[in-house]
């Protein structure tokens, strides 16, 4: 029988509290509660999308800006995620995902690598500057993603194709990156052992 895929990490800083687990074998179900509205909206839909039963409870300085908790609560993800996945045998490794949101289009590449490396691309000049739901900085979506990669160890391609409104810009992001990832780290029975021609990932 295979072991749980599940992980739960505590961080705590001066500047955040994150409690976070996860189970990359679950259904989708979550409950969020960053106090970050935006982002809460944003890791429900990669919870939904790749399958996964997360449960995130965040709070910091959101007084003072939302960057530190929203960075934080990316770091603490993406180190569940190499915790959950164990020593990656019998994954696919690689996903792929493109992924519309009526007027935006993402595509995500993710590859389980242990190599963590993020190229992100496409979003609209001042996108970085919009305010998402009043509170969310766009520039916040390319900080959760090299979190994520860098503390998960994992390769990511990220283009936005198309897109005009940044909810939807960023909501595709979230999902392509979902739909990837649930590729990526899926149980292939025809995998034996770790996918790599050097033996470790």
């Amino acid at each position: 029988m295979t072991s749980p895929r599940t992980a739960d990490l505590r961080r705590e800083t001066s500047e955040s509290s994150i409690r976070l687990s996860i189970d990359l074998d679950g259904s989708g179900q979550s409950s969020i509660s960053t106090t970050v509205p935006f982002f809460d909206h944003m890791l429900t839909a990669f919870a939904k999308h790749a399958l996964v039963d997360l449960t995130v409870e965040a709070h910091g300085d959101t007084a003072i800006d939302v960057h530190h908790t929203v960075e934080d609560t990316g770091i603490v993800l993406g180190q569940a995620i190499r915790s959950a996945l164990g020593d990656k045998s019998g994954i696919a490794r690689f996903g792929d995902a493109l992924v519309p949101l009526d007027d935006a289009l993402a595509q995500a590449v993710v590859d389980v690598s242990g190599r963590p490396y993020l190229v992100h691309s496409g979003e609209p000049a001042g996108f970085e500057l919009h305010l998402i739901g009043g509170h969310f900085t766009g520039s916040m979506v390319r900080h959760v993603f090299e979190a994520i990669t860098m503390h998960a160890g994992l390769t990511v391609h990220l283009t936005v194709l198309a897109g005009r409104d940044p909810h939807h810009i960023a909501e595709a992001e979230f999902k392509a990156f979902a739909r990837a990832f649930r590729q990526a780290v899926q149980l292939d029975a025809r995998v034996q052992g770790v996918p790599s021609t050097k033996g470790a990932l």
